[in-house]
C-alpha cells in the first residue's frame, strides 16, 4: 500500500486529488499540503522517520506552479537527498513536461484530473516501488491515445507526419496539430518501422507516405513534410534516399 502525499496552492484542486486518491485501493493513506515549503518540512520528517517509519512518504503528487518555492524546485531539493519518494507532478501545463521528466519524474499528469489518469500513474508508483504488475490490455496499433485539458483523444498512426523528440517524451505532428506523449523517439521507431516511418536525425522521425519533396542544397539533405523543412543528417541521407526511390517505383 501506497503513502502519498499530495501538494497544491489551490484549496479544491487539492481537495479533489486527495479524494481521488483516496478511492485508489493502491493508496493506504495520503495527505495534503497546501504549499511546497510544507511539502518540504513533511518530507523531511519522512526522510527522517525511514523508509518503514510511521511518517514515510512512497510519492508526491506535486502541482508544478505555487507562490514561492514552487514544485520544479521542490523535485530538484529532492534529488539531493539519499532515498526521496517518486514525484508525480500535476499541472494544468504541459509546457514543463521535458523538465519534469529531466528531474525523474515518474508521470506527468495535466488537469483537470482524471480518475483513469491518476490510476494510470499510481500504476506507475507501484511498479518502481516493486509491487505486483497488473494485467493491462495491449494498445490498439492503429491509434495512440494523447490526453490534452484532461480529454484523451486517440490519434491515427496514419495521420501522424513526423515525431520530434523532447526528453523522454516525444511530439507527434499531424495536419490537425501536435500532441506531447510520455514514449521515447527510440520506442517510437522501434514500434512504427514497419509502417513506413524512418529516423532520419537523431530527434527526428518521418513517415515516408507524407515527404512531399526531398532537397539536396550545397552538400545538406532536408525532407519537406507537413508543411516543416527538416534537416536530414548525414548518417541517415542514403537510406532515406533509398527508401524513397523504392517506394516511388516500387
Amino acid at each position: 500500500m501506497l503513502r502519498a502525499l499530495a501538494v497544491d496552492d489551490e484549496r479544491p484542486s487539492l481537495e479533489e486529488l486527495l479524494y481521488l486518491l483516496h478511492a485508489d485501493p493502491r493508496i493506504g493513506s495520503v495527505e495534503g499540503a497546501g504549499d511546497a515549503t510544507e511539502a518540504l518540512r513533511r518530507i523531511t520528517r519522512a526522510l527522517e522517520s525511514g523508509p518503514d517509519g510511521p511518517d514515510a512518504i512512497d510519492v508526491v503528487f506535486l502541482d508544478v506552479q505555487m507562490p514561492g518555492l514552487d514544485g520544479l524546485e521542490l523535485a530538484r531539493l529532492l534529488t539531493g537527498f539519499a532515498d526521496p519518494p517518486l514525484v508525480v507532478f500535476v499541472t494544468a501545463h504541459e509546457d514543463f513536461a521535458v523538465r519534469a521528466f529531466d528531474l525523474k519524474a515518474v508521470d506527468y499528469v495535466l488537469k483537470p484530473v482524471r480518475k483513469e489518469r491518476l490510476g494510470e500513474a499510481v500504476r506507475r508508483v507501484a511498479e518502481v516501488r516493486g509491487a505486483p504488475r497488473i494485467p493491462v490490455h495491449e494498445p490498439d496499433p492503429d491509434q495512440l491515445p494523447v490526453e490534452r485539458g484532461g480529454v484523451t483523444r486517440f490519434v491515427a498512426v496514419d495521420d501522424i507526419t513526423h515525431v520530434e523528440a523532447q526528453g523522454d517524451y516525444a511530439r507527434l505532428h499531424t495536419d490537425r496539430g501536435s500532441h506531447l506523449v510520455r514514449i521515447p523517439l527510440s520506442t517510437l521507431e522501434d514500434r512504427w518501422r514497419s509502417r513506413g516511418f524512418v529516423r532520419i536525425h537523431r530527434r527526428h522521425l518521418v513517415a515516408l507516405r507524407h515527404v512531399g519533396e526531398l532537397r539536396l542544397d550545397a552538400g545538406t539533405v532536408s525532407v519537406l513534410v507537413g508543411g516543416e523543412e527538416l534537416q536530414v543528417s548525414r548518417r541517415h541521407a542514403r537510406e532515406l534516399r533509398d527508401l524513397l526511390m523504392r517506394r516511388t517505383t516500387g
